[in-house]
């Protein structure tokens, strides 16, 4: 895929899930339509498309110091990733988009599926700044992400963030 038809093929997406979004806040419908919707974009590209959600502890209301497992598109996935393990946990705590070129040379890879083969980890924040997901695309080809999906990626997070954080 040529690099302006990738960007082409974003800037539709962005507008399609911005109306599909749009006066919705239900977390797990809204994180549900924009996984499937990255996944039908990309299908070739994208092996596994979905969310990991903060929860807070139903005993305590405090905030889980792990992510949980949310809407996705794909293969099954890990139920939990513990605060700065894996790329999903790493992208929490440092807070900002990591990508992985090749997912066997990043330190504690957390390996929900033997096929994935690079990754792209973008974090969701809500309205107090604070870490509410991730989003985690999961390609089986090496090197499969950039800073073009990086920068798409993120405003997609940020539209889904402003309408349900």
């Amino acid at each position: 895929m040529s690099m302006e038809n990738k960007q082409e093929q974003y800037e539709i997406l962005c507008r399609q899930i911005a109306a599909l979004v749009e006066g919705e806040t239900d977390e797990v419908g809204v994180t549900a339509n924009v996984a499937a919707a990255l996944k039908e974009a990309f299908p070739e590209r994208f092996f596994w498309v979905g969310f990991y959600l903060r929860k807070k502890s139903v005993e305590s209301g405090a905030w889980r110091e792990s992510l949980r497992l949310g809407p996705f598109q794909g293969p099954v996935a890990c139920y939990e990733i513990p605060f700065g393990k894996g790329v999903c946990g790493t992208a929490w705590k440092e807070r900002k988009t990591i990508v992985v070129p090749d997912v066997e040379q990043f330190p504690g890879h957390i390996a929900c599926s033997s096929l994935s083969r690079s990754e792209i980890v973008v974090p969701v924040f809500d309205i107090k700044n604070e870490v509410r997901a991730v989003l985690d695309i999961d390609s089986r080809d090496l090197n499969a992400f950039d800073d073009t999906d990086r920068l798409y990626l993120e405003r997609i997070v940020k539209i889904l963030a402003d309408e349900i954080y």
